[in-house]
Protein backbone atom coordinates (compact mmCIF):
# COMPACT_ATOMS: atom_id res chain seq x y z
CA UNK A 1 0.00 0.00 0.00
CA UNK A 2 1.53 3.21 -1.00
CA UNK A 3 1.75 5.83 1.98
CA UNK A 4 -1.00 8.50 1.97
CA UNK A 5 -0.10 12.08 1.09
CA UNK A 6 -1.45 14.63 4.32
CA UNK A 7 -1.62 18.30 3.96
CA UNK A 8 -0.83 20.70 6.81
CA UNK A 9 -2.09 23.88 6.67
CA UNK A 10 -0.14 26.15 9.01
CA UNK A 11 -2.44 28.54 10.41
CA UNK A 12 -2.21 31.73 11.81
CA UNK A 13 1.26 33.24 10.42
CA UNK A 14 1.85 35.07 13.94
CA UNK A 15 1.04 32.21 16.04
CA UNK A 16 3.13 29.05 16.91
CA UNK A 17 1.36 27.21 13.80
CA UNK A 18 4.94 28.06 11.65
CA UNK A 19 6.77 26.64 14.52
CA UNK A 20 4.98 23.80 15.43
CA UNK A 21 4.83 23.39 11.81
CA UNK A 22 8.54 23.32 11.71
CA UNK A 23 8.85 20.32 14.40
CA UNK A 24 7.28 17.81 11.96
CA UNK A 25 10.89 18.07 10.64
CA UNK A 26 11.96 15.90 13.78
CA UNK A 27 10.27 12.92 13.19
CA UNK A 28 9.30 9.86 10.30
CA UNK A 29 5.74 9.61 9.49
CA UNK A 30 4.24 6.70 7.72
CA UNK A 31 2.88 9.48 5.07
CA UNK A 32 4.15 12.30 2.92
CA UNK A 33 3.13 15.41 4.46
CA UNK A 34 2.80 19.04 2.09
CA UNK A 35 2.67 21.46 4.48
CA UNK A 36 0.96 24.81 3.15
CA UNK A 37 2.73 28.18 4.51
CA UNK A 38 5.15 31.28 3.50
CA UNK A 39 8.16 30.22 2.31
CA UNK A 40 10.23 33.25 3.77
CA UNK A 41 8.04 32.93 7.20
CA UNK A 42 9.42 29.74 7.78
CA UNK A 43 13.00 30.44 6.45
CA UNK A 44 12.50 33.55 9.19
CA UNK A 45 10.83 31.50 11.88
CA UNK A 46 13.56 29.02 11.73
CA UNK A 47 16.16 31.23 12.33
CA UNK A 48 14.23 32.60 15.37
CA UNK A 49 14.07 28.84 16.73
CA UNK A 50 17.40 28.32 16.07
CA UNK A 51 17.10 25.14 13.47
CA UNK A 52 19.93 24.54 11.10
CA UNK A 53 19.22 24.80 7.35
CA UNK A 54 18.13 21.38 7.24
CA UNK A 55 15.07 21.35 8.95
CA UNK A 56 13.56 23.76 6.78
CA UNK A 57 14.84 22.14 3.40
CA UNK A 58 13.54 18.53 4.74
CA UNK A 59 10.00 19.95 4.86
CA UNK A 60 8.03 19.46 1.86
CA UNK A 61 6.65 23.30 2.18
CA UNK A 62 3.77 24.50 -0.68
CA UNK A 63 4.35 28.25 -1.05
CA UNK A 64 1.23 30.10 0.34
CA UNK A 65 2.58 33.57 0.48
CA UNK A 66 1.49 36.50 3.11
CA UNK A 67 -0.28 39.25 2.18
CA UNK A 68 1.31 41.58 4.42
CA UNK A 69 4.67 40.93 6.19
CA UNK A 70 4.47 39.18 9.62
CA UNK A 71 6.00 39.63 12.90
CA UNK A 72 6.06 36.58 15.58
CA UNK A 73 3.51 37.62 18.40
CA UNK A 74 1.55 40.16 16.14
CA UNK A 75 -1.64 39.88 14.53
CA UNK A 76 -2.55 41.47 11.73
CA UNK A 77 -5.94 41.35 9.70
CA UNK A 78 -3.89 41.97 6.16
CA UNK A 79 -3.03 38.48 6.42
CA UNK A 80 -6.59 37.13 7.49
CA UNK A 81 -7.46 36.69 3.89
CA UNK A 82 -4.14 34.24 3.69
CA UNK A 83 -5.15 32.03 6.87
CA UNK A 84 -8.14 31.47 4.34
CA UNK A 85 -6.15 30.92 1.37
CA UNK A 86 -4.05 28.09 2.81
CA UNK A 87 -7.41 26.02 3.84
CA UNK A 88 -8.64 26.58 0.44
CA UNK A 89 -5.80 25.61 -1.05
CA UNK A 90 -5.58 22.23 0.97
CA UNK A 91 -9.21 21.66 0.66
CA UNK A 92 -8.74 21.72 -2.97
CA UNK A 93 -6.10 19.21 -2.63
CA UNK A 94 -8.45 16.97 -0.69
CA UNK A 95 -11.04 17.52 -3.00
CA UNK A 96 -9.40 16.16 -6.26
CA UNK A 97 -7.83 13.26 -4.06
CA UNK A 98 -4.12 14.75 -4.15
CA UNK A 99 -4.43 14.65 -0.76
CA UNK A 100 -5.64 11.63 1.88
CA UNK A 101 -7.07 14.01 4.34
CA UNK A 102 -5.79 17.94 5.90
CA UNK A 103 -4.47 18.69 9.17
CA UNK A 104 -4.71 22.06 10.44
CA UNK A 105 -2.30 24.17 12.83
CA UNK A 106 -4.62 27.10 14.97
CA UNK A 107 -6.06 30.17 13.17
CA UNK A 108 -7.32 33.10 15.23
CA UNK A 109 -11.11 33.82 14.74
CA UNK A 110 -10.97 37.45 16.57
CA UNK A 111 -8.16 38.55 13.50
CA UNK A 112 -10.21 37.07 11.07
CA UNK A 113 -13.74 38.88 11.83
CA UNK A 114 -11.85 42.05 11.91
CA UNK A 115 -10.70 41.58 8.31
CA UNK A 116 -14.18 42.04 7.85
CA UNK A 117 -14.41 38.27 7.26
CA UNK A 118 -17.51 36.53 8.85
CA UNK A 119 -15.83 33.70 10.22
CA UNK A 120 -16.92 31.18 13.36
CA UNK A 121 -14.25 28.22 12.87
CA UNK A 122 -12.67 25.33 10.93
CA UNK A 123 -15.44 23.60 11.12
CA UNK A 124 -18.25 25.61 9.78
CA UNK A 125 -15.62 26.96 7.05
CA UNK A 126 -14.84 23.87 5.57
CA UNK A 127 -18.74 22.85 6.04
CA UNK A 128 -19.49 25.73 3.72
CA UNK A 129 -16.92 24.83 1.06
CA UNK A 130 -17.81 21.59 0.88
CA UNK A 131 -21.34 22.17 1.23
CA UNK A 132 -21.55 20.08 3.93
CA UNK A 133 -25.20 21.11 5.19
CA UNK A 134 -24.10 19.25 8.77
CA UNK A 135 -20.88 18.65 10.30
CA UNK A 136 -19.70 17.41 13.88
CA UNK A 137 -17.06 18.71 15.85
CA UNK A 138 -15.22 16.45 17.94
CA UNK A 139 -12.18 16.30 20.34
CA UNK A 140 -10.48 13.24 20.83
CA UNK A 141 -7.67 12.16 23.35
CA UNK A 142 -4.61 10.47 22.42
CA UNK A 143 -2.31 8.20 24.06
CA UNK A 144 -3.11 7.80 27.70
CA UNK A 145 -6.60 9.72 27.01
CA UNK A 146 -7.89 7.58 24.01
CA UNK A 147 -11.09 6.85 25.64
CA UNK A 148 -11.87 10.22 25.24
CA UNK A 149 -14.07 11.51 22.32
CA UNK A 150 -16.22 14.35 23.14
CA UNK A 151 -18.52 14.97 20.47
CA UNK A 152 -20.27 19.12 19.85
CA UNK A 153 -24.53 19.19 19.59
CA UNK A 154 -23.47 22.65 18.63
CA UNK A 155 -20.57 24.78 18.29
CA UNK A 156 -19.78 28.26 18.92
CA UNK A 157 -23.26 29.46 19.94
CA UNK A 158 -23.63 32.17 22.79
CA UNK A 159 -24.83 29.88 25.78
CA UNK A 160 -28.03 31.95 25.63
CA UNK A 161 -28.75 30.49 22.40
CA UNK A 162 -28.06 26.57 22.64
CA UNK A 163 -31.33 25.42 24.30
CA UNK A 164 -33.15 26.82 21.14
CA UNK A 165 -30.31 25.29 18.90
CA UNK A 166 -30.95 21.62 20.38
CA UNK A 167 -34.25 20.32 18.35
CA UNK A 168 -35.04 16.84 17.79
CA UNK A 169 -34.12 16.70 14.07
CA UNK A 170 -30.98 18.46 14.67
CA UNK A 171 -29.74 16.30 17.69
CA UNK A 172 -30.60 13.43 15.43
CA UNK A 173 -28.74 14.54 13.03
CA UNK A 174 -25.51 15.16 15.05
CA UNK A 175 -26.03 11.50 16.57
CA UNK A 176 -26.47 9.66 12.98
CA UNK A 177 -23.26 11.61 11.89
CA UNK A 178 -21.21 10.20 14.82
CA UNK A 179 -21.79 7.33 14.82
CA UNK A 180 -21.37 6.62 11.31
CA UNK A 181 -18.10 8.27 11.27
CA UNK A 182 -17.01 6.08 14.75
CA UNK A 183 -17.94 3.29 12.67
CA UNK A 184 -16.61 3.87 8.84
CA UNK A 185 -13.69 6.34 10.06
CA UNK A 186 -12.55 5.07 13.36
CA UNK A 187 -12.96 1.33 13.18
CA UNK A 188 -15.94 0.68 15.73
CA UNK A 189 -18.50 -2.10 15.02
CA UNK A 190 -20.94 -0.76 17.13
CA UNK A 191 -19.94 2.45 18.40
CA UNK A 192 -21.36 3.18 22.61
CA UNK A 193 -22.10 7.06 22.75
CA UNK A 194 -23.02 8.35 26.14
CA UNK A 195 -24.89 11.29 25.69
CA UNK A 196 -25.17 14.45 28.32
CA UNK A 197 -28.13 15.96 29.57
CA UNK A 198 -28.41 19.57 28.64
CA UNK A 199 -29.61 20.85 31.99
CA UNK A 200 -28.40 20.11 35.83
CA UNK A 201 -28.48 16.60 37.21
CA UNK A 202 -29.96 15.68 33.16
CA UNK A 203 -33.14 18.13 34.34
CA UNK A 204 -33.82 16.09 36.94
CA UNK A 205 -37.34 14.55 35.92
CA UNK A 206 -38.30 17.75 34.33
CA UNK A 207 -37.74 20.11 37.48
CA UNK A 208 -34.79 22.02 35.76
CA UNK A 209 -35.59 22.32 32.58
CA UNK A 210 -37.91 19.94 30.09
CA UNK A 211 -35.32 19.71 27.07
CA UNK A 212 -34.44 16.18 28.27
CA UNK A 213 -38.31 15.13 28.26
CA UNK A 214 -39.29 16.61 25.30
CA UNK A 215 -35.97 16.22 22.98
CA UNK A 216 -33.59 14.34 24.09
CA UNK A 217 -35.08 11.37 25.42
CA UNK A 218 -37.35 10.90 22.53
CA UNK A 219 -34.31 10.92 19.98
CA UNK A 220 -32.65 8.46 21.42
CA UNK A 221 -35.28 6.18 21.88
CA UNK A 222 -35.55 6.03 18.53
CA UNK A 223 -32.32 5.69 17.55
CA UNK A 224 -32.42 3.04 19.68
CA UNK A 225 -35.01 0.87 17.66
CA UNK A 226 -33.72 -1.44 15.23
CA UNK A 227 -35.35 0.06 12.49
CA UNK A 228 -33.53 3.21 13.10
CA UNK A 229 -29.87 1.48 13.41
CA UNK A 230 -30.22 -0.06 16.96
CA UNK A 231 -27.54 1.92 18.33
CA UNK A 232 -25.95 1.85 21.56
CA UNK A 233 -27.08 5.31 23.06
CA UNK A 234 -26.22 5.79 27.11
CA UNK A 235 -28.41 8.58 28.83
CA UNK A 236 -28.98 11.62 28.89
CA UNK A 237 -26.50 11.22 31.68
CA UNK A 238 -25.85 14.56 34.05
CA UNK A 239 -22.84 16.07 32.60
CA UNK A 240 -20.56 16.10 36.21
CA UNK A 241 -20.82 12.57 36.32
CA UNK A 242 -20.65 11.19 32.68
CA UNK A 243 -16.88 11.89 32.65
CA UNK A 244 -16.38 9.95 35.43
CA UNK A 245 -14.02 6.70 35.26
CA UNK A 246 -16.88 4.16 35.56
CA UNK A 247 -19.27 5.55 33.77
CA UNK A 248 -16.74 6.35 30.58
CA UNK A 249 -15.57 3.18 30.67
CA UNK A 250 -16.37 1.09 27.69
CA UNK A 251 -18.01 3.90 25.65
CA UNK A 252 -16.50 5.72 22.49
CA UNK A 253 -17.65 8.46 22.29
CA UNK A 254 -19.44 10.83 24.35
CA UNK A 255 -21.94 13.57 23.17
CA UNK A 256 -22.00 16.91 24.53
CA UNK A 257 -25.06 19.49 24.21
CA UNK A 258 -22.64 22.36 24.17
CA UNK A 259 -18.94 23.90 23.44
CA UNK A 260 -18.25 24.29 27.11
CA UNK A 261 -20.03 21.36 28.91
CA UNK A 262 -17.39 18.80 27.15
CA UNK A 263 -14.19 20.05 26.28
CA UNK A 264 -13.32 21.69 29.41
CA UNK A 265 -13.07 17.96 30.53
CA UNK A 266 -11.37 16.85 26.96
CA UNK A 267 -8.82 19.98 27.59
CA UNK A 268 -7.94 19.60 31.18
CA UNK A 269 -7.30 15.50 30.74
CA UNK A 270 -5.27 16.05 27.27
CA UNK A 271 -4.65 19.32 26.68
CA UNK A 272 -0.95 18.18 25.20
CA UNK A 273 -2.02 15.44 23.03
CA UNK A 274 -5.45 16.19 22.32
CA UNK A 275 -6.80 16.72 18.69
CA UNK A 276 -9.76 18.03 16.83
CA UNK A 277 -11.98 16.04 14.33
CA UNK A 278 -14.59 17.04 11.76
CA UNK A 279 -17.41 14.54 11.38
CA UNK A 280 -19.38 14.59 8.37
CA UNK A 281 -17.23 16.02 5.98
CA UNK A 282 -16.30 14.15 2.35
CA UNK A 283 -13.03 14.65 3.84
CA UNK A 284 -11.06 13.78 6.54
CA UNK A 285 -9.84 16.82 8.60
CA UNK A 286 -8.05 16.69 11.79
CA UNK A 287 -6.52 19.42 13.93
CA UNK A 288 -4.75 21.00 17.32
CA UNK A 289 -6.63 21.30 19.62
CA UNK A 290 -5.06 24.34 21.24
CA UNK A 291 -5.10 27.85 20.23
CA UNK A 292 -2.31 30.43 18.45
CA UNK A 293 -0.31 30.87 21.59
CA UNK A 294 0.77 34.33 20.19
CA UNK A 295 2.98 34.47 23.42
CA UNK A 296 4.97 31.82 22.89
CA UNK A 297 5.71 32.18 19.13
CA UNK A 298 9.39 32.18 17.69
CA UNK A 299 10.25 31.21 21.08
CA UNK A 300 10.91 27.68 20.72
CA UNK A 301 8.48 26.76 23.63
CA UNK A 302 5.54 25.79 21.88
CA UNK A 303 4.98 21.71 22.48
CA UNK A 304 4.74 20.23 18.65
CA UNK A 305 2.88 17.11 20.63
CA UNK A 306 -0.69 17.84 19.60
CA UNK A 307 0.31 18.48 15.65
CA UNK A 308 2.04 15.32 15.65
CA UNK A 309 -1.54 13.41 17.40
CA UNK A 310 -3.68 14.90 14.55
CA UNK A 311 -1.03 13.77 11.76
CA UNK A 312 -1.09 10.41 13.55
CA UNK A 313 -5.07 10.12 13.48
CA UNK A 314 -5.29 11.68 9.91
CA UNK A 315 -2.80 9.00 8.71
CA UNK A 316 -4.70 6.11 10.94
CA UNK A 317 -8.01 7.47 9.28
CA UNK A 318 -6.88 7.58 5.72
CA UNK A 319 -5.56 4.29 5.86
CA UNK A 320 -8.70 2.82 7.15
CA UNK A 321 -10.77 4.56 4.49
CA UNK A 322 -8.92 3.06 1.98
CA UNK A 323 -8.96 -0.34 3.44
Amino acid sequence: MSLPVIAVTSGEPAGIGPDICLALARRDFPARLVVFGDRDLFAVRAVQLGLDRNTLASLDLRHVPLRAPCASGHLDPANARHVLDLLDAALAGCRTGEFAAMVTAPVHKGVINDAGIAFTGHTEYLAEKTGTRRVVMMLAGTGINADLRVALATTHLPLKDVAAAITATELETTIRILHADLRDKFGFARPRILVAGLNPHAGEGGHMGREEIDVIIPVLEKLRRPEQGGMDLVGPLPADTLFTKNVLAGSHAQLAMYHDQGLPVLKYAAFDDGINVTLGLPIIRTSVDHGTALDLAGSGKASPTSLFAAVDTAINMANRRVA
